[in-house]
């Protein structure tokens, strides 16, 4: 048990520490996150107002891209986090 809590304990303060140097990241990173959230907001309102096809295409595509897009800005921001913290 006490295992089990002293990892839940690093991980939580791992989550912590990288939650708050993503504060200091630009705003141009953000724009294509910003870009693909807009592509699902179109493509719910596309399926309803009925365009169930192309609709459900832009959302799925969209969500895809947010997912990639997010990760890749994530990693650089991590990777910002590690240099300024270690001087790399």
């Amino acid at each position: 048990m006490a295992r089990g809590f002293r990892w839940l304990a690093m991980v939580s303060a791992c989550a912590l520490i990288v939650a708050l140097s993503i504060g200091s990241a630009t705003a141009a990173g953000t724009t294509k996150v910003n870009e693909a959230t807009s592509q699902v907001a179109e493509g719910a309102r596309s399926i309803g107002y009925g365009e169930l096809g192309s609709g459900a295409s832009d959302l799925f595509v969209g969500i895809g891209r947010t997912i990639v897009e997010g990760t890749v800005y994530t990693g650089k921001t991590i990777v910002e986090f590690f240099k300024k913290t270690f001087g790399g």
